[in-house]
């Protein structure tokens, strides 16, 4: 093995300046691939040797350092390069720790994985014989709070033909990542979760050459709060970066929370909450002047943080997180909202997706009546007025069903019969007016916004929906990168993933009219066919492509597992699955979801979207 002439005389710690056109990584010098050797890789600060998949054919590199770690006084401050460690080739075959996790208030998303403050790791996986590939860079969901990057590429990449390199990034979570209030602000950094992402694809940016990829291709993505991180990348620094980061983004059902002011009145008691349960309390300044809140903070033992992270993030609102993004000035100078409405985005074209159930996780399953309805709009969105209740009432009617939540229960066709407003394959009535109301809130509308944001800017915005049912929020996942659910079948999965590829490859999500009928297909003529020219997503004229299977056999799922008991969920596996993909309009879908989605966007200042 032979490693050709680096800076192995640096020792110390390079600062990534939260200047966006800056490259930390600049002052290391990396080593090409050695033919001989393809999974060795020297960094210049460190040196990786991942392994070869014979069966796959991807050279595969799971926990590379690309930050140092934030223990101690690198807590709160902006990522930091990694020291310079030369003294071994370091084995890159296991993932790295994930990042200490903070579950949400019903425990959705907990982790019981093994955490590190020592987290700040990526993984590569690169064909054997890549040379100048496009780029996918991965970055999880799970409300800021829990997740890791613990993904397997190798179905997707061979998919597509080995036509791309794919990359998943681990993040600051919880208060670890998302801690926010004055005094943060002034001893350190907010958003420092987002800016460790930046830091990823800074890394991207200097080494992915290394690997064979083309740091010019770069497409982001992400499912949730992944998909919510992409959003705010898209619109950073005031949409000012244009490409020099990333070329192109995905978002699958983009996560929006209510982004305060990084010294707003909720994260700031959401930071005295923390440091209470960490054992520094507010009275701990005034009681030890030698000490401030935040030193006091950085003293303390990464359990101790955790476990007070976890507390607070458990204890709010059913199915949400303590520790979100939060507006600084600076990365984030503006709500998302407002941003997208205004074009500043950065990159060239954005693909953006939905699922059909994203709501049923995150709202309390005991709304039976409009008074509870109404009592929960105003826990769950605590700045909205009296009159915009009443025209969120009217824009989610009740007039098409009123009957009771137990019955009747099954997935809508989208553009015919009931819709999402009154019905799902979980509830029904005014619990699922709640659900919807959350969904399209949250989920739904922010990637109507985003695709809008590109398209109306002289971009490229493509949308569509992942309509499989059960489509419950995070089910789409498993069709993009495996394994595949039993309710998938083949010619979907292959669909779904030539879709992503192309857009990764070309900027365009149009696939092959035999491959959007699928094989199993014997049609002269489909809906599916218009997929080879998918149109973009405009104002005028705002298309997007439905994503569902027909046939099948029936068979029957015990959602009591999944926290709702005697909820019986029909779905649909092979032998008979068919592809049944086609072009709708956005804004007659389930009964006028365009129009509710301005109704959002008129009133995504005050509720902080």
């Amino acid at each position: 093995m032979r490693f050709l002439p680096t800076i192995a005389a640096l020792s110390g710690i390079a600062y990534a300046s939260t200047d966006p056109t800056s490259n930390p990584f600049d002052v290391f010098k990396g080593s090409s691939l050695n033919a001989s050797d393809a999974v060795t890789v020297d960094l210049g600060y460190e040196i990786y040797q991942g392994a070869s998949n014979a069966t796959t054919g991807l050279n595969v590199f799971q926990g590379i350092r690309y930050a140092a770690a934030p223990v101690g006084s690198l807590r709160w401050q902006e990522p930091q390069t990694p020291v310079t460690n030369r003294n071994s080739v370091i084995a890159a075959t296991s993932y790295a720790p994930s990042c200490p996790q903070s579950p949400a208030s019903n425990g959705y998303g907990i982790s019981l994985l093994p955490s590190s403050e020592d987290c700040l790791f990526l993984n590569v996986y690169a064909p054997s014989n890549a040379s100048n590939l496009p780029v996918l860079v991965w970055i999880h969901g799970g409300g800021y709070g829990v997740g890791d990057g613990a993904v397997d590429f190798s179905s997707i990449i061979n998919a597509n033909n080995d036509g791309f390199i794919g990359i998943s990034i681990q993040y600051r979570l919880g208060a670890f990542g998302f801690l926010s209030s004055d005094e943060v602000f002034r001893n350190g950094i907010v958003n420092g979760g987002l800016l460790d992402q930046q830091l990823a694809l800074k890394w991207v940016q200097a080494y992915i050459h290394l690997f064979g990829g083309d740091p010019t291709q770069v497409t982001i993505s992400g499912v949730s709060a992944g998909a919510g991180s992409v959003m705010l990348h898209d619109i950073a620094y005031g949409g000012s970066l244009g490409t020099s980061l990333f070329t192109n983004s995905i978002s699958a059902s983009p996560f929006l929370p209510q982004q305060h002011g990084y010294k707003d009145w909720i994260p700031t008691q959401s930071y005295y909450a923390f440091a209470t349960a960490a054992g520094c309390p507010p009275t701990w300044a005034y009681g030890n002047s030698s000490q401030t809140i935040f030193e006091c903070l950085i003293s303390k033992d990464t359990d101790i943080l955790q476990k007070a992270s976890a507390v607070i993030s458990s204890s709010g609102i059913t199915g949400n997180w303590a520790f979100y993004p939060v507006t600084d000035g600076t990365l984030l100078q503006s709500t998302p909202s407002q941003a997208l409405q205004e074009g500043h985005v950065n990159g060239l074209a954005h693909l953006s997706g939905n699922n059909a159930e994203e709501g049923i996780y995150f709202v309390a399953q005991n709304i039976t009546t409009q008074e509870g309805l109404v009592n929960w709009v105003k826990l769950s969105f605590p700045l909205i007025t009296d009159n915009d209740i009443a025209k969120l009432l009217e824009k989610y009617s009740t007039d098409n069903y009123t009957g009771p939540n137990t019955l009747p229960r099954f997935a809508t066709a989208g553009d015919t019969g009931l819709t999402a407003v009154n019905v799902s394959q979980i509830t029904s009535g005014q619990q699922q007016r709640a659900n919807n109301i959350y969904a399209e809130s949250t989920f739904v509308c922010p990637s109507y916004w985003l695709a809008d944001a590109y398209s109306s800017n002289g971009k490229s915005g493509y949308k569509y929906q992942y309509s499989v049912p059960n489509a419950a929020h995070g089910a789409d996942t498993p069709a993009y990168f495996g394994p595949p659910t039993p309710n998938l079948g083949p010619d979907f999965v292959l669909a779904v993933q030539h879709i992503w590829g192309n857009f990764i490859i070309n900027g365009n999500p149009s696939i092959p009219v035999e491959i959007a009928r699928g094989s199993r297909s014997n049609a002269t003529s489909s809906p599916a066919d218009e997929l080879a020219n998918w149109p973009q997503f405009t104002l005028e004229d705002p298309k997007m492509v439905n994503l569902n299977e027909t046939g099948g056999t029936e068979y029957q799922i015990d959602y009591t597992n999944f926290g709702f008991p005697g909820v019986i969920v029909i779905q649909h596996i092979d032998p008979g699955l068919q592809n049944n993909l086609r072009v709708v309009d956005a804004n007659a879908w389930e009964g006028g979801r365009g129009s509710r989605c301005n109704f959002w966007r008129d009133n995504a200042v005050s509720n902080l979207r």
